[in-house]
């Protein structure tokens, strides 16, 4: 500036500071080149509207020459005054600004800064009708670039953008109805939006599309379409729009063969619905579809063709229409194809078509089965599932069909499948075996490959579907007792006796059912209870929403097969529970408390609380294949378990009753007679009155002592009450087959209960009703006491 200007503008200074009045003299307009990006950046921050409209156009065209120059300008900070000059009054710096923008938005790092920015809401704004194409052009591209973004695609729909992106989908523009739909379809992956597009009437747009001139916009609108209807009233309102019609269309030309794939994906979408498979079946699109499927050398357009018919076959009504156009046939030679999409989508039309009777006959006669279970054996996980689930639906109430799996060799492979990392394959390839299971041939060639052992993993699954197969096939397979055994070597049962502890209703019932099964011998019926099953049960049994007929099951199941738990339990067996060696009992024990085994409480040390009383009735003595098993294989010098001792007055005891009572043909007499046998070896009768004097507590001290120990053989008790005679006699009973029940009472009482007829046996004269009695053993050992009377309840309670 020369000093004469200067001077000049100095005294204008002072005249409008004393005049008060604006200097009416202004610059002509001042051409200028920026060398450099940066220089064009800071123009982006002038206040002069032309140089802002230049230095956004100069951004966009720098920007356009590639990625390398859009991170140059993010680094340089135009992104800042970009994302404020979009919202200008002025609509040529709001436009060259948004294509700046718009250009920038396809580099991943300029997304990246750009979601910081919260520009979403302003960009939104803009893509009203009052906007001009360019503008809807550009905003889009941003949002499209922005759409790919979980965070962002949340940003637009809780921001309102899916209304005015549907209105542009109508756009004269391709290029702006190409962005929109391309922001829709990325919105449309999650559920709300898919839902959204439908209620604000996006579907009538979307087929309008079908008819673009532009290849792309065609497929971008059937991709979106196959999204959107996934959901039922979605198909709905496709059909009201006529959009089968229109997909139909497309279907039967084949100019638009690139287009088939995705098209049959959205009629597969809408295929469940009766109402719409009859308007496709009208116009002739069942048997289009079946043209699909036999078209060779187009796999993609056949896997979806086929998926269609499994979506069809999933109405009862739809299978029968199938079957009828021998459907089965097609499939099964799908199925031998080498395309591994064909075959998933073949096994998966299988699946869905052997909920009909008939088809399942077909695809047997039709030698499909042998075909299915060689695909077990690909490198496909997703095939193999597909096959599993077809063998699961195949098998389920179908004898011929699981022996048809079996003369295939897929039970073994079944087996390996149980080893598999998918859920869904673990889950069918059980229920598979479960099906196959019932036939005892067949169960017995699936636990020869170690069924059990592979169904331990399965047990710990935390899929529900896993666990609900897996117990089921468990509980058939439990029927050997092979099967319980290998359970117990291969450790399932904690895994099992574990999901009592489910709140799942299904594999609850299941594993109750299991563990019902798995209660039928002593081992696992010990070791289940060993391992907590019975206190869980009573909790279950206690809880209104948890109890069902299956743990009330399991319960019972498990004490019948552990007396010496079930009567310290529940204070009662039954005249069926017949006990034998190892039965102690450790007294009452309260609801939810663990029964401790013989050897935990032979590991404990001597205390003051009353003796368990152990019931042996082995002989102790050893045959010759036990000696020749001691001399050929001697015990190491190790520690040695704890081991019952023999019992040798009870063995003397029973032989008593064997040579004395069972000749006896009264059952009266029978009884009568080993009661006084019993009370003989526990120290007589004893008077009501002196019962405080009978020293049976210091005899079983006694004997703790001298045996050092807590676990006291019946046998030795020279000097027993009521709970140790009724014991004795109970014992004795089962030996001699004599029936009788065994009570514990309150105060150490415990009485025995008998049924006998009235009348005398010698000349046939019984009574119609049969009587029932409590035995006296203590008193007047022999009396029989009619039950519920005076006498009776006096010898069970205290009553002293």
């Amino acid at each position: 500036m020369g000093k004469k200007a200067k001077k000049e503008c100095e005294e204008a200074g002072k005249k409008v500071k004393k005049e008060e009045s604006p200097c009416k003299e202004t610059f002509e307009p001042l051409p200028f080149e920026g060398k450099t990006p940066a220089t064009i950046v800071l123009l982006l921050s002038s206040p002069e509207e032309d140089i802002l409209v230049k230095a956004c156009e100069a951004i966009r065209i720098f920007a356009e020459k590639g990625d390398e120059n859009k991170v140059c300008l993010l680094g340089l900070g135009a992104l800042g005054p970009l994302c404020q000059l979009i919202t200008h009054i002025n609509k040529l710096i709001r436009r060259n600004a948004f294509m700046a923008l718009g250009i920038m938005a396809n580099n991943g790092d300029v997304r990246i800064a750009l979601k910081k920015k919260d520009v979403i809401p302003s960009i939104i704004d803009k893509l009203s009708l009052a906007e001009d194409a360019v503008v809807h052009e550009f905003a889009t591209l941003c949002l499209a670039s922005l759409s790919v973004d979980f965070v962002c695609k949340a940003q637009i729909f809780d921001n309102k953008g899916l209304p005015p992106l549907i209105q542009l989908l109508s756009s004269p523009d391709p290029d702006v109805s190409k962005n929109s739909l391309e922001i829709i379809f990325n919105l449309v992956q999650d559920h709300q939006s898919r839902l959204a597009v439908r209620e604000l009437g996006g579907i009538p747009p979307l087929l309008d599309l079908l008819k673009s001139d532009f290849p792309v916009i065609q497929q971008l609108a059937l991709k979106t379409l196959q999204n959107v209807t996934t959901d039922k009233d979605a198909c709905n309102t496709l059909r009201e729009e006529q959009g089968f019609e229109k997909i139909m269309d497309i279907l039967s030309n084949m100019e638009f063969r690139d287009l088939h794939a995705v098209a049959l994906r959205v009629v597969a979408n809408c295929m469940s619905d009766s109402e719409t498979v009859q308007l496709i079946q009208n116009g002739g699109g069942l048997t289009r579809l079946m043209e699909f499927v036999l078209t060779p050398n187009m796999p993609e357009i056949q896997s979806n063709a086929v998926k269609c018919i499994a979506r069809v076959a999933q109405s009862s009504d739809n299978r029968k229409l199938l079957h009828e156009q021998n459907v089965e046939k097609v499939l099964v030679e799908l199925l031998s194809l080498e395309d591994v999409s064909v075959k998933t989508a073949a096994c998966q039309a299988v699946s869905a078509m052997s909920s009909h009777l008939a088809s399942k006959d077909s695809f047997r006669d039709l030698g499909g089965i042998p075909v299915v279970v060689r695909l077990l054996s690909d490198d496909s996980l997703v095939l193999r599932e597909a096959a599993t689930q077809a063998l699961s639906n195949l098998t389920h109430s179908n004898q011929l069909n699981a022996f048809a799996v079996h003369e295939a060799k897929g039970h073994k492979l079944l087996v390996q499948q149980l080893y598999g990392s998918c859920p869904r394959t673990v889950a069918n390839s059980a229920a598979t075996l479960g099906n196959m299971a019932g036939q005892e041939v067949i169960r017995c060639s699936v636990l020869s490959h170690r069924a059990i052992q592979a169904l331990v993993e399965p047990l710990k699954s935390r899929d529900t579907q896993v666990l609900v197969n897996s117990t089921l096939c468990l509980a058939v397979l439990a029927c050997e007792t092979e099967a319980r055994a290998e359970l117990l070597r291969a450790r399932g049962l904690h895994p099992l006796v574990n999901l009592l502890q489910t709140y799942d209703k299904e594999v609850l019932h299941n594993a109750c059912w299991a563990i019902n099964v798995c209660a039928s011998d002593v081992p696992t019926a010990v070791e289940m209870c060993k391992l907590g099953a019975l206190e869980m049960l009573q909790q279950i049994n206690q809880s209104v929403t948890r109890r069902s007929s299956f743990s009330r099951l399991a319960m019972i199941s498990l004490l019948n097969f552990n007396l010496p738990v079930k009567y310290s339990l529940t204070g009662h067996l039954a005249s069926t529970d017949v006990i034998s060696e190892g039965f102690y009992d450790a007294g009452k024990v309260p609801a939810g408390q663990r029964i401790l085994t013989l050897v935990e409480l032979s590991e404990q040390p001597v205390n003051e609380q009353r003796p368990i009383i152990l019931v042996n009735t082995a002989t102790g003595k050893k045959t010759e294949d036990d000696n020749q098993k001691d001399e050929i294989q001697p015990e190491p010098p190790t520690e040695k378990p704890w081991k019952m001792t023999d019992d040798v007055s009870l063995q003397i005891l029973l032989k008593k009753a064997k040579e004395f009572i069972i000749p006896l043909s009264d059952e009266r007499e029978q009884c009568a007679c080993l009661a006084r046998l019993v009370s003989e070896a526990m120290g007589g009768a004893v008077e009501m009155e002196k019962m405080h004097e009978f020293p049976w507590v210091l005899h079983l001290s006694e004997l703790k002592f001298q045996l050092q120990s807590n676990i006291v053989p019946i046998g030795l008790i020279r000097r027993g009450i009521y709970r140790h005679r009724a014991l004795l006699f109970k014992c004795l009973a089962d030996c001699i087959r004599m029936s009788c029940t065994l009570v514990r009472g309150e105060y150490n009482r415990a009485w025995n209960e008998v049924v006998l007829f009235n009348g005398n046996p010698s000349n046939n004269e019984r009574s119609s009703k049969p009587c029932r009695y409590i035995v006296d053993l203590m008193h007047q050992p022999g009396r029989l006491l009619t039950a519920s009377t005076p006498a009776a309840v006096h010898y069970q309670t205290t009553g002293i």
